[in-house]
């Protein structure tokens, strides 16, 4: 591979990479004011809440992995809303046909606000109004439009001209915002300073966990509560005020496994998570290195140990509270060893493979499974990223989300519903099936990988159903084939969507294998004469997501930032 357009930005005292420049610089500013991962990243994911508004909402969700080093324990806030109660199991089959249109109607309640500030509570040392600042500022004053902000606004014109509210904030003017030109968006700006000073004018006189409090409490059991819950109401939803005031994020248990003398955590199978270690489980079985790296040989590896992953993504995975996920058997070695058997090096699985049932270790046909695609592309999922090490050793990894073009933002709040319910199915018998109460299957998964017990490597990515799939193959990079973090980060990816999507209407495209154009002819040649459905991308696609990371050399004192061109992310050390 040549040598990168960028450099793996080096630091010893701290290092924070985003999914927007903007945001990296908030998260480095608050490091450099003393404040720690914790403080750090809830200001990177604030303010992509902001700047990156088209994919990511202060009202959406925002999964996170947080490690505290003084006493060494790893720390989970799914950061994912729940159904409202007044859902029924046979909702959207009774009312849409099986489907889950566009609109308040998939709102689930927004769990970014609560999860942003129970990480400042329990680990963090600063108020929301210090590390909301500079959000606070880029939605009332403005920042320039990026040139993929402005395409994904005009691609999706229709989907925002459905709603006033969302017209108003996209199309100013009437019209989609330019490259270069200010976009603001004041409502919000004044809802975020509403919380920072309703936490202020607490914060006084009982102090910063108080104050945090009733900046929670503000946004839960107060008048913004009752303005999105009201206009929600007002437009045939489901949502009530109780669903906020009830509402609380859970702290959540990590699955974790180990590859070569490496802990990787994810999050729970509430989430897309799990099938990252699961697929790496798979391959630790076969010699990578001899492979040799984009191989034919290898990426029909990896494409193959994806789908057993993602098979039982689909048949297995749902909210622990509702469903019962045999989490420690799809983790074990024993199901691992037997999945393998169940890989043909000479030829692809034509479709998603069946259901595998880890007690038994027999195969059962696959749940709920919608029509095969033959033509049309998969729709692109998105969200952002953001990951901070601090010069104590704290850590965070997080995934903040939920876009604007499928809900409509709520008018004097400035925000959206969480519309994470395009993630759940409406056939009951599924696993993430509707329910009051019941978190959708996340495909957000920040992940953080450890070494001697001390944060090695967070790292995530926006991009629905590749996030896994460009995971794995950075984490691969790194440790297996030896790559500088951003070397790992801009290496051409690939990425199988033979499974059903993540996202209503759950599309399914059996085989399909896409590749971008700087893997070699003959690879995808290859790869072809085995049955992989091989489509190519451009050379440096956004649609392969958009990968963050810190490396962590404990040995010699420093960290090595990644962040990934195909999109503004960008790294800042010190």
């Amino acid at each position: 591979m040549k040598a990168s357009p960028r450099l793996t930005i080096m630091g010893t005292r701290h290092v924070a990479a985003a999914g927007h420049y903007l945001a990296a610089h908030a998260a480095f500013e608050i490091l450099e004011a003393g404040g720690n991962a914790i403080d750090a990243g809830v200001a990177a994911g604030i303010t992509i809440g902001v700047v990156q508004t088209d994919k990511v909402n202060f009202g959406g969700v925002a999964p996170m992995i947080i490690h505290t080093a003084k006493d060494k324990k790893t720390h989970c806030i799914d950061g994912l809303g729940v159904w409202p109660k007044l859902i029924t199991p046979d909702y959207f089959q009774k009312r849409h046909g099986g489907k889950i249109p566009p609109g308040v109607e998939r709102c689930v309640v927004p769990a970014a606000p609560d999860a942003w500030i129970t990480a400042l509570s329990n680990y963090g040392t600063m108020s929301f109004g210090e590390v909301a600042s500079a959000a606070i500022r880029f939605a009332s004053k403005g920042f320039p439009v990026y040139a993929l902000l402005s395409q994904f606004i005009e691609t999706h014109r229709k989907d925002y001209e459905r709603w006033p509210s969302s017209a108003k904030v996209f199309l100013p003017k009437g019209r989609v915002p330019q490259t270069g030109e200010v976009f603001v968006q004041s409502e919000l700006g004044r809802t975020l300073q509403f919380l920072a000073d309703e936490e202020r004018k607490v914060a006084r006189k009982k102090g910063r966990k108080a104050g945090l409090k009733a900046a929670r409490d503000a946004f839960y059991k107060g008048d913004i509560a009752r303005e999105v819950t009201k206009f929600i109401e007002k437009s045939g939803g489901l949502m009530r005020f109780d669903d906020f005031a009830d509402f609380s994020v859970k702290q959540e248990p990590t699955v974790r496994t180990r590859f070569e003398g490496i802990d990787l955590h994810a999050c729970g199978p509430w989430s897309q998570g799990p099938s990252l270690p699961m697929a790496l489980n798979i391959l630790k079985g076969y010699d990578l290195r001899a492979m040799g790296h984009n191989s034919a040989d290898y990426i029909h590896l990896l494409t193959e140990a994806l789908k057993l992953a993602f098979s039982d993504r689909h048949n297995h995975f749902g909210d622990p509270n509702f469903v019962k996920v045999p989490m420690a058997g799809l983790m074990s070695e024993k199901y691992a060893a037997w999945q393998r058997t169940r890989i043909r090096m000479d030829a692809a699985c034509p479709e998603m493979p069946r259901g595998g049932d880890p007690k038994t270790l027999t195969e059962f046909d696959n749940r709920s499974m919608p029509p095969a695609q033959g033509a049309g592309e998969p729709g692109p999922g998105d969200t952002s990223y953001l990951c901070v090490i601090d010069r104590w050793g704290n850590g965070m990894s997080c995934t903040p989300s939920d876009g604007s073009d499928q809900t409509p933002i709520v008018p004097g709040v400035g925000i959206l519903c969480s519309g994470r319910g395009t993630q759940s199915w409406s056939d009951p018998n599924h696993p993430s099936s509707v329910a009051p109460g019941k978190r959708p299957r996340l495909t957000p998964n920040p992940a953080m990988a450890f070494k001697n017990g001390k944060v090695f490597m967070p790292f995530g990515t926006p991009g629905g159903d590749v996030q896994t799939q460009a995971m794995l193959q950075v984490f691969l990079n790194v440790n297996v084939f030896g790559m500088s973090a951003q070397d790992a980060i801009e290496a051409p990816r690939f990425s199988t969507y033979s499974y059903p999507g993540s996202f209503e209407p759950h599309k399914y495209f059996p085989g399909r294998l896409y590749l971008e154009s700087r893997i070699d002819k003959s690879v995808n040649d290859t790869l072809a004469s085995r049955g992989h459905d091989v489509r190519e991308w451009p050379a440096f696609t956004w649609l392969a997501g958009a990968v963050c990371t810190i490396v962590n050399d404990h040995k010699q004192g420093v960290m090595h930032g990644g962040a990934d061109l195909r999109r503004p992310a960008y790294v800042l050390g010190w």
